[in-house]
């Protein structure tokens, strides 16, 4: 069995076709699906077709399963969650706002794995934002405001029982479960190198990040939206399009993410794995 791999025409982003996701995988390719992951940042196999048992199987050849909290699991799984739309749902879109999975936690995620089961007709892209990029031409007076800095990660503008996806979000057809929890804090440094490749990049974006540790909120909060209105440029934007039976693959450490909508009246459903932080062997 060999791999193709078709870059896509933009700042990240690879398709990857010539393998079946269903069979088990050799360690040679799946060392060559991690050297393009790590490489393109966001991988597509299209023409898949998966069970729930495949796309867990898959997801553990990159890494343990991560925690996914504040969002329930499907009926008789434990690390299967449903990214979900009716077509008549009016609640605000799932996930529209830039963001890494999970940034708040203190070991976030190595990456996500999200299978395409019903896909409507239009819309609902996914944009991802390219980090190493957006850093490689980043102004050197913004940097040097940046470098050294600690970023307050937090999911509490979400998943707080006051968030975004707290007690008055109603209609909504994902099982969000708002806590408390929500409203811990973690440090992360702004600009990282990955864990694996070693190549600095940005880490997080103002939404997880709810402060720079050591400067007040009048003096953190313009810095943090001068980082965002730079990091979200569309020279580093990879626009994905969806079709039924595609598994994509993101590096959390590489790429900022955000829903799009443009499907209204559709139904949506999409199954999502967590690979949990890389663990050097």
């Amino acid at each position: 069995m060999r791999i193709d791999i078709t870059p896509s025409s933009q700042t990240c982003g690879a398709t990857i076709t010539g393998i079946d996701l269903s069979q088990p995988l050799s360690d040679t390719i799946i060392a060559g699906i991690r050297a393009a992951w790590l490489e393109h940042h966001v991988l597509s196999f299209p023409d898949q077709t998966l069970s729930d048992d495949d796309l867990e199987r898959f997801t553990l050849y990159f890494g343990p399963f991560g925690d996914d909290p504040f969002i329930a699991p499907i009926p008789g799984r434990e690390h299967v969650i449903a990214i979900q739309r009716d077509a008549a749902e009016t609640a605000p879109l799932f996930a529209e706002n830039w963001h890494t999975d999970w940034s708040f936690q203190e070991h976030p995620p190595a990456g996500t794995c999200l299978f395409g089961i019903t896909i409507p007709p239009s819309g609902g892209d996914t944009l991802f934002a390219n980090q190493h990029a957006a850093l490689d031409a980043m102004p050197d007076e913004l940097r040097a405001r940046l470098n050294g800095k600690q970023a307050v990660h937090s999911a509490k503008n979400a998943y707080a029982p006051e968030g975004m996806y707290g007690e008055k979000d109603e209609g909504r057809s994902m099982d969000i479960r708002p806590s408390e929890e929500a409203k811990e804090t973690r440090l992360h440094p702004i600009i990282r190198n990955h864990p694996e490749t070693g190549r600095p990049g940005i880490f997080g974006t103002v939404g997880y990040i709810a402060g720079i540790d050591g400067m007040d909120e009048g003096e953190a909060l313009p810095l943090l939206m001068e980082l965002y209105a730079w990091q979200t440029q569309d020279q580093f934007v990879y626009r994905h399009k969806w079709a039924p039976g595609m598994l994509v693959m993101w590096d959390n450490r590489s790429v900022l993410h955000k829903a799009t909508g443009g499907y209204e009246g559709h139904d949506r459903l999409l199954h999502r794995t967590t690979i949990g932080a890389y663990r050097p062997s």
